[in-house]
């Protein structure tokens, strides 16, 4: 355990590194940092918050340090828990006389060697009078004070030690207060509010046990499809392009665009460019119509080199780009090259160039659906985890502790900067915008439905873990460390070994949960 106790605003804030249970599996996040560091290391994902060993350091003002680990109190502590929201217990601890008496003792001993009072040399015994008046009495109760908050607070925490959230220890009671308690009875009384791990409810009991997830596949990963698709744009690279001439755009060609949209209004005066439909130069496969907006394909059949063409549209509701949807368009476009493809015939002689190590068509086009039916599988499961992992946030009930909410919220922040970071070179002031305070708290409170959503999910596999007794080979932990530590290595990052042991271990115990949850599942695959 590590106690730090610091100052704040006249009170005090105690930070405690304490062993919880085992957290929950960060499978389901990205790979994120732990903090905002962008520059000195990167972590392995932490879903929840990461328990340290039980260790113990003081660390204060005062000139005082006891070694709290194996200090013996001469007199036992009052401590009452109340349960609070948001997983939270209030301790309300009272101090007898005997400790603070004894504490007091200690600090006048620590005065007593280093203080230098005139007319007494160094290390010969002072009258303690004469010490604190020297000192000075406030000087004198204001490290008796820090003295008992060190010595008794781990004490109090001991009944916390399995439930306790690292860094959420905050001591409520103003220092003012305990001056004040202290200076006139010769006893203190504080109080300390501690974030917890939150319990999970499930609603049903066991409900977990007998899904039933209807899991939408979109046909275009259809291994035979996507595996035709791939062999014709194999053949495709295959083939020259040749200028047409002769005629106009045709099912098969590849056309070079210039396209510029507007809405359609009767008023004149309301008519607004589109600029997200606008495009330069424009490479367009004819073969991919399907990929833009309908109609679209249909209205520039025909068209010739150097020659525009206008016509209506109107953007499905379905369009990606949420603004556009139902809006009526008036597209005009300008054809600025047009080619047709110059195949070379598709047979055995082509397979060694479609596909190295392939001598016939037959066995390319078997490989390519190999492949095709193995991504297929990977989506399947991922679009079905993803589906469990939702009907899990919604059976489960968390009180989420604030400190948990904010870390993880942070987690998710800082791992979208070193994202900005990997794709665009940000100088200095633009850095430092994005990781101030305030743009932060912006991402916290806007992300918050989410963040408190994937907290639940991560808890909910990590209870699931421990309930179904799951386990996973030593020998994939083994292996899984040595890649990640091999990566961090090779990317010349500063890495914990025992924090990324620790993580990586959180991950195999999720991947175990979800390939258990599907195998228990009900699961309906409808194809979109």
């Amino acid at each position: 355990m590590e106690l730090c106790i610091t100052t704040i605003n006249g009170g005090y804030t105690a930070v405690l590194n304490l062993t919880p249970p085992r957290s929950s599996p960060s499978l389901l996040l990205p790979k994120n940092p732990n903090s905002l560091q962008l520059h000195t290391s990167r972590r392995p994902p932490s879903l929840s918050r990461q328990f340290h060993p039980l260790q113990f350091a003081v660390s204060a003002s005062s000139s005082t340090a006891v070694t709290s680990e194996t200090d013996q109190l001469p007199a036992d502590l009052t401590v009452t828990e109340t349960e609070q929201p948001n997983s939270r217990v209030k301790l309300s601890i009272q101090v007898p006389s005997e400790v603070c008496d004894d504490c007091y003792k200690k600090v006048i001993g620590e005065f007593m060697k280093q203080a230098k009072v005139p007319g007494f040399r160094p290390g010969k015994r002072v009258p303690e009078s004469i010490l604190v008046s020297y000192v000075g009495k406030k000087s004198v109760d204001k490290a008796t004070i820090e003295s008992i908050l060190k010595r008794t607070l781990p004490h109090a925490m001991s009944s916390m030690n399995a439930t306790a959230l690292t860094d959420s220890v905050s001591i409520l009671t103003k220092f003012s207060e305990m001056e004040q308690a202290y200076s006139s009875r010769n006893s203190l009384r504080y109080d300390v509010i501690v974030d917890v791990a939150p319990e999970v409810k499930w609603i049903p009991e066991n409900g977990y046990k007998n899904l039933k997830v209807a899991v939408e596949i979109d046909s275009d990963i259809d291994a035979q499809k996507v595996s035709e698709r791939e062999l014709r744009r194999r053949h495709k690279s295959i083939g020259a392009l040749r200028i047409v001439t002769d005629r106009g755009l045709q099912v098969g060609d590849l056309v070079v665009l210039d396209i510029s949209a507007t809405t359609i209004d009767q008023d004149k005066s309301n008519v607004q460019n589109i600029p997200s439909a606008e495009s330069k130069g424009y490479h367009f496969d004819t073969e991919d119509g399907d990929k833009l907006i309908p109609g679209f394909l249909d209205s520039i059949i025909g068209i010739q080199r150097g020659e525009t063409k206008s016509f209506p549209l109107v953007f499905p509701e379905s369009w990606a780009q949420e603004s556009l949807r139902g809006i009526h368009a008036q597209f005009n476009v300008e054809c600025k090259e047009l080619f047709y493809r110059d195949l070379p015939e598709l047979d055995d002689s082509l397979a060694p160039k479609l596909l190295p190590g392939c001598t016939t068509l037959e066995q390319v086009k078997e490989a390519l659906l190999q492949r095709c039916q193995e991504a297929e599988q990977t989506a399947r499961e991922q679009a079905a985890d993803i589906a469990i992992l939702d009907q899990l946030c919604k059976m489960v009930e968390v009180d989420i502790p604030q400190s948990l909410f904010e870390e993880q919220g942070r987690q998710l922040y800082g791992a979208k900067l070193l994202e900005i970071q990997a794709n665009v070179k940000l100088n200095e002031e633009q850095l430092a915008k994005l990781s101030s305070k305030k743009a932060v708290e912006e991402y916290l409170l806007y992300q918050k439905e989410n963040i408190m959503n994937m907290i639940k999910q991560s808890l909910a596999v990590g209870d699931i873990f421990k309930r179904e007794n799951l386990q996973f080979s030593t020998d994939d932990l083994v292996k899984e460390v040595e890649n990640s530590i091999a990566e961090f290595k090779h990317q010349k990052q500063d890495y914990d070994e025992e924090r990324v042991k620790g993580q990586v271990q959180e991950i195999l115990e999720g991947a175990k949960v979800l390939e258990w949850l599907r195998e228990h599942a009900e699961i309906q695959y409808i194809t979109r």
